[in-house]
């Protein structure tokens, strides 16, 4: 599954051979160009306009479908399309560019067909209609619908039919790989966990065998475990039940494949489908449960380190909050936007990571213990859960209705009940897994009942990080 929007790549690369020839070249120019060469080599210049535009929104389609699906790095290949006809499109290194087709492309290349209710660039299937036939577009056949007075849209629905659309004004952005860089396990959480659930669930229509995942609120929880794992077991990959680079790619190959995503009659993705619950980017105006997330592990790596300004848990980005991000990316030298993007986020997350490890558990601390880092789901075990059972149990004494925890460090089935009986209690997704957003509350009615006061996250540290 690929992310929730289809974009322009600046570069393609293109292995200039079959796909499994390990000796050919791999070529990497910017898309634009990529576009204007496969069309200088499969059309001629002399065409009516209206043809020559169609057949580029093809090419277009075709070439962001593979980029999206990411057909090629799904099988371990490092290129995003082949210059092999019986597979892909034709490109011919260093070749001329006509130039009425290098208008084209400079006037539409962020622009590609959708089928109506799909998210992913259609898979425009297409040949030349003389030396060879396809269920798609003809490429001769455009220039006959150019002659009785077709635009480019028209000939498009003749071929592909009439529930397509063109989408205009694709963001254009580095072809970044999907995989998020580190491994997920149990008690990894985000928008890349909800990816896999999704992803697993749909192949799993086709592979009984792999267990259906329930909704878990985006944490890599012990179902979730359970199903990679049994894929894993299926498709021959070492089964830890971890979701590394080689079981991302092979569950998004699959994932692709079942769903016929690189086939003119793909099953479609819609984009219920494709969209994670958690905003890609956190900016100045947003409100919520990820800004609250964001806040306290900026309220906690501000407490170690001296040039990251401190920050209040408000669940809004306010000025505050943007000049904490700056500071914070000002210290790791990253660019000073105020902005929180998928690199500032992976940084502060390693930063807190780093704290984490470092600051002992104790219940006898006058400060908050710090959230692990990762998602407590049922079936965990470790000290983080023990005294999450104990600050639970002391919430009991003034909200009945939130059950006593024995402190066993074991997350089972009672403790599920009470992290949703307290998350509904304060106006929290009632998920029964815990968070940043859970922990800080939870600990913060802890601290509350016991002490009178909140403590924030990371307070009296004894010592910062310069």
């Amino acid at each position: 599954m690929p992310t929730a929007e289809p974009f322009i790549p600046e570069t393609v690369t293109v292995h200039l051979g079959r796909p499994n020839d390990p000796t050919a070249e791999n070529v990497t120019v910017s898309f634009p160009e990529y576009i204007k060469n496969v069309a200088s080599s499969e059309l001629y210049p002399t065409w009516p306009e209206s043809a020559l535009r169609a057949n580029i929104y093809a090419i277009i389609s075709f070439t962001l479908n593979r980029i999206y699906t990411e057909w090629y790095r799904s099988q371990g290949y490092d290129f995003d399309i082949t210059n092999s006809i019986q597979f892909d499109q034709s490109f011919v290194k260093g070749r001329d560019i006509y130039e009425p087709i290098s208008r084209i492309v400079d006037e539409i290349f962020n622009e590609y067909i959708s089928r109506r209710g799909s998210v992913e660039p259609l898979f425009a299937v297409y040949c030349d209609g003389r030396e060879a036939t396809c269920d798609g577009l003809t490429q001769w056949g455009t220039v006959d619908l150019a002659r009785q007075g077709y635009g480019p849209y028209d000939m498009l629905t003749y071929f592909y039919g009439d529930d397509i659309d063109i989408v205009t004004d694709a963001n254009i952005q580095p072809n970044v790989p999907t995989y998020p860089g580190t491994p997920l396990q149990l008690g990894s959480g985000g928008n890349e966990v909800v990816r896999i659930q999704t992803q697993l669930n749909r192949i799993s229509n086709n592979y009984p065998a792999i267990p259906k995942i329930p909704a878990s609120g985006a944490a890599f929880d012990i179902a979730t475990e359970n199903a990679v794992r049994k894929f894993q077991e299926i498709f021959n990959l070492q089964q830890t039940g971890i979701v590394d680079k080689a079981t991302w790619y092979k569950i998004n190959y699959i994932f692709d494949s079942v769903k016929r995503l690189a086939q003119l009659n793909s099953e479609g993705l819609t984009l219920e489908e494709v969209t994670g619950p958690f905003p890609t980017e956190l900016a100045p105006g947003d409100e919520g449960a990820a800004v609250r997330n964001l806040q306290y592990y900026l309220s906690v790596v501000g407490a170690y380190y001296n040039s990251v300004l401190p920050i209040e848990i408000t669940g809004v980005y306010d000025q505050q909050t943007e000049n904490s991000v700056r500071s914070f990316q000002q210290v790791f030298g990253l660019p000073q936007t105020g902005v929180m993007d998928r690199t500032t986020w992976n940084d502060l997350y390693n930063a807190y990571l780093g704290i984490v490890e470092n600051v002992p558990i104790s219940l006898e601390s006058e400060n908050a213990v710090l959230f692990p880092g990762v998602f407590l789901t049922e079936g965990m075990t470790n000290e983080y859960i023990r005294v999450l059972q104990e600050y639970l149990t002391y919430i009991h004494q003034s909200y009945p209705n939130i059950p006593e925890v024995s402190a066993t460090g074991y997350f089972g089935p009672v403790t599920k009940s009470a992290v949703t009986a307290f998350q509904r209690q304060f106006g929290l997704n009632p998920t029964g897994n815990v968070g940043a957003d859970t922990w800080n509350s939870i600990s913060n009615v802890y601290n509350e009942l016991k002490t009178g006061q909140a403590k924030r996250p990371g307070q009296a540290p004894g010592y910062t990080i310069s």
